[in-house]
């Protein structure tokens, strides 16, 4: 079984952090990844994957009954340390469970509520780590939540083909005919570019509303990067609506890369909040 590391991710958070902070955050991303990496295990049975990630939840808890899981106390002192509220690694075990248990997405809500704890938790971590204002939850979720679905369309063919696992919600599948067979096929057909065409808009609304996070942002470097997220993010996005994705999924090309960071300065140094220095 072939793990994810950071390098495969296509909007790495472990980028946004100074060096100061990457010991948190690494041992958060590590923590979150064993866990993921135990409800994707195609080797383990569901009850086994859901007794693996109740004991990850108990070591987080109870760290002193957790020898065997050095990575998660080693999180949870961490934690301690920084004050951080237990939900931001918790919520994430919550959709671990959920995609252990293989409950299927039947609505769109369904999703949003699944996002709400497999990708939300990530905007409020790296806010916290940053001692950011409140203010910037709401639109710092919207963007995970983005990045999330993003995620989902681009791993689409693999979470099926080794997992048996679809997040395209059911109803808009029986909405345009589609089958989820039809995302294994190597053509996008007409009926999934129909669906797909509605997953692009619903998203592309909500990246609308995480565009408003770079003006609440204190920290430039924080505001640089999440700006610089934005733009390579609306690319991919553009790219959906135009190329095949099931024969070739979108990823942010090195022009984009180059784009992103010239947009992602320039709207950093203009959305600072107002009333507030320049913090680096």
């Amino acid at each position: 079984m072939k793990h994810k590391t950071a390098k495969d991710e296509q909007f790495p958070v472990k980028q946004l952090v100074p060096a100061s902070l990457r010991p948190l955050v690494d041992a958060y991303y590590q923590a979150a990844r064993q866990a993921d990496d135990i409800a994707d295990d195609p080797c383990l049975q569901q009850d086994e994957k859901l007794r693996r990630l109740a004991a990850v939840r108990e070591a987080f808890l109870q760290p002193s009954a957790a020898d065997d899981l050095p990575g998660i106390r080693r999180l949870e002192k961490l934690f301690v340390a920084e004050n951080l509220d237990a939900s931001l690694f918790l919520d994430l075990l919550t959709a671990f469970e959920r995609d252990a248990a293989g409950r299927p997405v039947r609505i769109w809500e369904e999703l949003m509520d699944y996002c709400r704890y497999s990708a939300a938790p990530v905007g409020r971590f790296i806010l916290a780590v940053h001692d950011e204002a409140p203010s910037a939850i709401l639109p710092a979720e919207q963007l995970c939540v983005v990045l999330q679905l993003v995620n989902h369309l681009g791993d689409i063919k693999q979470d099926l083909s080794r997992l048996g696992r679809c997040y395209i919600p059911q109803d808009m599948m029986q909405k345009y005919g589609v089958r989820q067979s039809d995302f294994g096929l190597n053509y996008t057909s007409s009926a999934v570019r129909e669906l797909l065409n509605e997953i692009l808009s619903r998203t592309g609304a909500m990246l609308k509303e995480a565009a408003l996070l770079p003006a609440l942002i204190r920290n430039f470097r924080l505001r640089f990067n999440i700006c610089v997220i934005l733009s390579l993010t609306n690319s991919v996005l553009q790219k959906y609506k135009r190329t095949d994705f099931l024969q070739n999924p979108p990823r942010p090309n090195m022009t984009d890369r180059l784009k992103a960071f010239c947009r992602g300065m320039i709207q950093a140094l203009r959305n600072r909040p107002e009333g507030q220095g320049r913090v680096l």
